[in-house]
């Protein structure tokens, strides 16, 4: 799948930066491994700790308080794509366990992809079963198929 993104990405002319929680950093390390990401990955952010989200990626601290939810996902992605002065940005917060987090299960993951060419925005929540490994490769996959999706619409 990283593959055929950095494909369409590349035709499409359009860069890419990530903001990853619970991957931290395994969709940028996806998306280097295929020849040619330079011209699309600008880079990425791991915005593991929560103050990261804020100091670096620009949340509003009142969203900080529930770091596993829709909103902050999409502001995550937003915040990439303006750090990193990058078209698209996509991001990832959830639970990789083996702990619940924030009121959420282990295996709870938000996802979002921003457009920052026309301000378009797609999440999607996983309900992921399997251990930390599984969970975060899962989260990684699920992300860029996001992209995929929303570079298709």
């Amino acid at each position: 799948m990283q593959r055929e993104l950095i494909a369409v990405a590349g035709r499409l002319g359009v860069t890419i930066a990530t903001a990853e929680s619970l991957t931290a950093g395994l969709v940028a390390s996806k998306l280097a491994q295929v020849p040619g990401a330079s011209a699309v990955l600008r880079g990425g952010i791991v915005a593991y700790a929560t103050d990261i989200k804020g100091s670096v990626l620009g949340l509003d601290q009142s969203m900080l308080e529930h770091v596993v939810s829709e909103p902050v996902a999409a502001a995550m992605a937003a915040g990439a794509a303006r750090v990193l002065a990058a078209d698209i940005g996509v991001a990832t917060t959830g639970v990789a366990g083996p702990d619940p987090l924030d009121g959420q299960p282990p295996g709870t993951v938000w996802l979002a992809a921003y457009d920052a060419r026309n301000g378009l925005i797609k999440t999607k929540l996983l309900e992921i079963e399997g251990n930390r490994e599984q969970i975060r490769e899962r989260s990684a996959n699920e992300a860029i198929a996001l992209v995929m999706e929303l570079l298709s619409s």
